[in-house]
């Protein structure tokens, strides 16, 4: 319902603190998460032919976090800001998109940072993994001629009621 108590691994959002482990344990933990969610698809799209290029009600149920952890698994970075919430890095950033199940994609960074020339770049590379992995993908050009994505699942894949 409103909330959502979960513990463990939290993939990257783009909002929250840098998330590199010097030690190798983050890459190590988003594999497993991923491998999961790759497993999560197998056994549960079973009436599909390639059941691991289509999004699981599990991910349709939780956009955020399922996009999220296919950006970072597939090595792109993300975004973060400090305590404060001055933006430290630059990378994708997820939001909740305009129609319910829906999730948008920007790319920031620190002001000075160069991020709104790398969009150009660095969201096709964003849709593209989010492609492969069977999500619907649209560009568009927001306020300023800043490009986001806009991704949700794929046409016939039940969606969650109002957000």
């Amino acid at each position: 319902m409103g909330t959502e108590h979960e513990t463990g691994f939290e993939p990257a959002t783009g909002d929250g603190p840098p998330t590199s482990a010097p030690d190798g344990s983050r890459a190590a933990a988003v594999r497993t998460a991923f491998e999961g969610l790759l497993q999560i698809r197998r056994l549960t799209n079973t009436e599909h032919a390639s059941p691991e290029g289509v999004p699981a009600q599990w991910e349709i149920h939780r956009p955020i976090r399922a996009v999220a952890l296919a950006l970072e698994a597939s090595g792109l970075a993300a975004s973060a800001v400090d305590s404060s919430g001055v933006r430290t890095a630059t990378g994708y950033r997820l939001v909740p998109g305009d129609a319910p199940g829906s999730v948008r994609v920007e790319w920031l960074g620190p002001p000075g940072s160069g991020a709104a020339h790398a969009e150009e770049a660095e969201l096709p590379r964003c849709a593209a993994v989010l492609r492969e992995l069977g999500w619907t993908v649209l560009l568009y050009r927001g306020p300023r001629r800043r490009r986001f994505l806009e991704v949700e699942p794929p046409t016939g894949v039940r969606r969650p009621n109002g957000g």
